[in-house]
């Protein structure tokens, strides 16, 4: 039966190696972020020096995904943790804003562009995932669409600059999973988050706040619009910082915070849940907090920025 699956596998792998060709586009450069190498190097020199080192390594962040105008500044601290020396796949988990998804979905280029260097996917690990058959394919179009994904792919790159002719990516787009699903895809990626070699980059911003997000919770007892939008997200870091995802889904639920990722957090949550069963400890800290701007009347509107770290204890 061995001989049967590694034989399966190899044929797998080499057919997987065939229709991944190509080079992403970084798509969103020149507009979300600067196309000049030379200016987005110094940005994210700058903005990684002011951020310290406080809760690392990581083995997973959260960091949003907007542009860089608004929350460049903001996932330096999140990258700021992680240690470069030891990582050498970087999973990155990011929300589908464009296309419909029950499950989770990959891509079928070879390679990601980013203005300082090009990122090369991890055929091996594809392989291993579109064998458990829960994958599907994004199509080149949709994947060049998505931001959520890509604007993490610069800071990436810059961080692991010192290994970049030895680290991989893993770009991963996550759709609209169910509980039981998260669960599924959470049991899935533990046994690859317990590996100090790999880092999970988690995509997401948080409370998108005014109607044209269709959504303006206020609690005038929490203060100012901006204040009771600083305190539910507060509310619902506190409740992923608990590594329980029952409360993370109950804030979701309760409040309906616009937390566009998530899902991909509610995967994160699931494969620590997992690893703690096995008596793995974890702790999560959220280490910086940022809005667009500062609601103060319903005409207003914004999205919020955090960024965390995971680290194994």
């Amino acid at each position: 039966m061995a001989l049967v699956v590694i034989v399966y596998f190899d044929f797998f792998f080499e057919y997987l190696t065939s229709i991944m060709s190509g080079v992403r586009q970084a798509t969103h450069s020149g507009s979300w972020y600067t196309d000049k190498g030379k200016e987005l190097n110094k940005q994210l020199e700058e903005w990684l020096g002011a951020a310290e080192l406080s809760h690392g390594p990581a083995r997973a962040i959260i960091a949003p995904h907007a542009g860089y105008q608004y929350c460049g500044a903001c996932a330096a601290y999140a990258y700021r943790q992680v240690s470069p020396h030891v990582v050498r796949r970087v999973f990155i988990l990011g929300p589908s804003h464009h296309v419909r998804l029950a499950g989770c979905a990959l891509s079928v280029f070879a390679k990601y562009r980013t203005p300082l260097y090009d990122l090369t996917i991890d055929e091996q690990i594809y392989a291993e995932l579109a064998a458990t058959r829960r994958f599907e394919w994004m199509r080149q179009a949709e994947d060049e669409d998505e931001h959520s994904i890509e604007m993490h792919l610069p800071y990436i790159a810059k961080v692991m600059e010192d290994f970049k002719s030895v680290v991989t990516i893993v770009p991963v787009l996550v759709g609209s999973l169910t509980a039981e699903r998260e669960v599924e895809y959470g049991r899935l990626f533990a046994r690859y988050l317990s590996d100090p070699r790999n880092l999970f980059v988690i995509s997401s911003d948080f409370c998108h706040w005014g109607h044209r997000f269709r959504y303006t919770y206020y609690d005038r007892s929490w203060g100012e619009i901006h204040q009771s939008i600083q305190k539910l997200d507060r509310m619902a870091m506190d409740s992923i910082e608990s590594l329980q995802p029952p409360a993370f889904l109950d804030h979701l639920k309760c409040y309906g915070n616009t937390i566009c990722g998530r899902h991909p957090i509610g995967v994160l949550l699931q494969a620590v849940n997992h690893l703690d069963k096995s008596g793995q400890k974890m702790g999560l800290k959220f280490l910086k907090y940022a809005q667009s701007s500062q609601c103060r009347t319903m005409s207003d509107s914004s999205v919020s920025y955090a960024a965390a770290s995971l680290v194994f204890e």
